[in-house]
């Protein structure tokens, strides 16, 4: 989808931390069209990434749209950076409402390849950044009230695809976020997660072959690709108080095709005609 053009200011008056909000140059990678979308609906915003240069960028262009944005850099499977993000959020802003647990790693590795060290990597940059963060925000959060935590898992949690270590990392971030949202639903805290699949951005094209594009988009129910701005929609719906009776979910965003089974799916990309010979 194109890049939104009406707002409403649905998060006038909170303060977000978005994680992974950099990319690079003039890319409109997830983490960056979140921040972007939340910064016009009225959020401030800190945008944190591993590289403060990127995270600097996507705070300038909320800057330029006149927002308020700050960017911070850090590895957040780190304790003290994600207690040193949600410190920085207070002392710019006052408060804490949203946090937007974005950063991930993808490792297409099997079981039969995949390093101990590579394994340990991916669960602490997917999952172990997520608890973390988490950890220091809610104690902020409960101080206004509540708040949202939205975590970015994948369809690939959902599904099996071939990734050792990344399937799991996500597929386990669907469950941290309904634990979070049990444990501190009293406190006014909703924790709910979304699964992007089958969405286009900048990184993807890099990673993935004309080829095997070409067959996602002809898989999938709608026949489209996503974007990172379907993914960013749904993100900012569910930290919204629109979603206030939401909690513990998990959203795929990924044109349906989280429900077809294979045959389906081979009938949606063979010759026209066969979906008839399919057997049921």
């Amino acid at each position: 989808m194109p890049e939104p053009t009406h707002y409403l200011g649905r998060l006038a008056g909170k303060t977000a931390i978005v994680t992974g909000a950099g990319a690079e140059g003039d890319d409109i990678g997830i983490g960056r069209a979140i921040a972007l979308l939340m910064g016009r609906e009225g959020a401030q915003l800190l945008c944190a990434d591993l590289c403060a240069d990127r995270a600097e960028a996507t705070a300038d262009h909320i800057r330029a749209l006149g927002g308020q944005a700050i960017a911070m850099a850090g590895d957040v499977s780190d304790g003290d950076v994600c207690a040193a993000l949600v410190a920085g959020a207070i002392d710019a802003f006052g408060r804490l409402d949203i946090l937007v647990n974005n950063v991930g790693i993808s490792t297409p590795t099997t079981l039969e390849t995949i390093s101990l060290d590579l394994w340990n990597r991916t669960l602490a940059t997917n999952l172990t950044s997520a608890m973390l963060m988490s950890k220091a925000a809610i104690v902020e959060m409960a101080k206004v009230g509540g708040g949202a935590i939205v975590n970015i898992s994948s369809l690939a949690g959902m599904r099996a695809m071939g990734a050792i270590a990344y399937g799991p990392s996500k597929a386990a971030m669907a469950q941290l976020s309904r634990e979070i949202g049990v444990l501190h639903g009293r406190q006014g805290i909703r924790a709910n997660s979304v699964a992007p699949g089958h969405v286009m951005t900048p990184h993807a094209m890099s990673k993935i072959p004309p080829a095997m594009r070409e067959a996602r988009r002809k898989v999938g129910p709608l026949g489209i690709e996503g974007d990172a701005w379907d993914v960013a929609q749904a993100v900012l719906f569910l930290a919204s108080d629109e979603a206030r009776f939401i909690n513990g979910v998990e959203l795929a965003v990924d044109g349906g095709v989280e429900g077809i089974g294979p045959l389906a799916g081979h009938a949606l990309i063979c010759e026209p005609g066969c979906a008839d010979q399919a057997p049921a």
